[in-house]
């Protein structure tokens, strides 16, 4: 398996999935509502991935979606919405064997494809988990210790984000166009433009291996700079060897906070340990896809 250190950036547009990351928090099943009728994939190639670059990359494009270098628990992940940790039921080879899936829709399709929500988009996603490898899941909903995030003591530090900006300078998406809503994620460091509180609980949420529930009551869109030295093992969807927030902030490291102080001093919240309801995806039947 790849060393997940040595994995590249990934960029996200933020809301787009669950690494990305999204993701990355609480999963929810993806609901197109009775009477949206989504545009089917006119062609989905999925081959298995022979560069051996450790790039992962997953993004929606205006067409469609592309993943490189994916596992199935990846494409699973933002399918659902969920974090690897709280996916059960996967096959040894769903975590190790990689793929390059490349999936778009006819033309006149395109159009309909931008207006839709990402949970309808994860919700098509779902159908190429369905029809190509031909998965089976069901839902179970477990208490499990989580995180609440609340804003400390002095009110949040973030910057708010006002309508009109427009960050030539900063992030770009897949069409090389910089705009709000884009986040850049890596080990030890997040940074993001007018991004939504979903978008940090759900980094939050996949840094820690553990889920954030969002409990500050922001409702804008924020630009943010996070820095943080990660424990041995953490990031990239490992957990902090602590146990909880008291515990992890007793860092051995000294040249920089973790994760728990560098979210109270830089963004202005708190992390509080908690129990809470979890919902869980259990899959119940997968195989490998042919390959075309």
């Amino acid at each position: 398996m790849i060393d997940r250190i040595k994995r590249k950036l990934i960029y996200l547009l933020a809301g787009s999935m669950a690494i990305a990351p999204n993701l990355m928090g609480q999963s929810s099943a993806a609901s197109s509502g009775p009477d949206t009728k989504l545009p089917p994939f006119d062609v989905v190639s999925i081959k298995p991935d022979k560069s051996d670059s450790g790039m992962i990359r997953i993004m929606t494009k205006p067409d469609g979606y592309s993943a490189t270098n994916v596992s199935l628990k990846m494409i699973i992940q933002s399918a659902y919405g969920i974090r690897e940790d709280l996916i059960s039921g996967v096959p040894s080879w769903g975590d190790s064997e990689r793929y390059d899936i490349d999936a778009k829709v006819a033309g006149p399709d395109v159009e309909a494809l931008k207006k839709l929500s990402p949970e309808q988009r994860r919700s098509m996603l779902q159908s190429i988990l369905q029809d190509r490898f031909k998965l089976k899941a069901h839902t179970e909903t477990k208490q499990l210790p989580v995180f609440e995030l609340v804003v400390a003591k002095g009110g949040p530090k973030m910057k708010e984000a006002t309508p009109g900006d427009t960050y030539a300078n900063g992030i770009k998406g897949p069409d090389g166009v910089a705009r709000g809503g884009m986040m850049r994620v890596g080990r030890g460091q997040a940074t993001g433009q007018a991004l939504p509180m979903t978008s940090v609980i759900n980094l939050l949420s996949q840094q820690l291996h553990r889920t954030v529930i969002d409990k500050t009551g922001l409702t804008g869109k924020y630009d943010l700079e996070l820095s943080w030295t990660p424990e041995e093992g953490e990031g990239m969807g490992h957990p902090p060897p602590a146990a909880d927030a008291q515990r992890a902030d007793l860092s051995s490291d000294s040249s920089g906070p973790s994760i728990f102080t560098a979210v109270q001093e830089q963004l202005g919240l708190k992390l509080q340990s908690a129990k809470g309801p979890v919902e869980t995806l259990v899959i119940d039947n997968v195989e490998k896809p042919s390959e075309n």
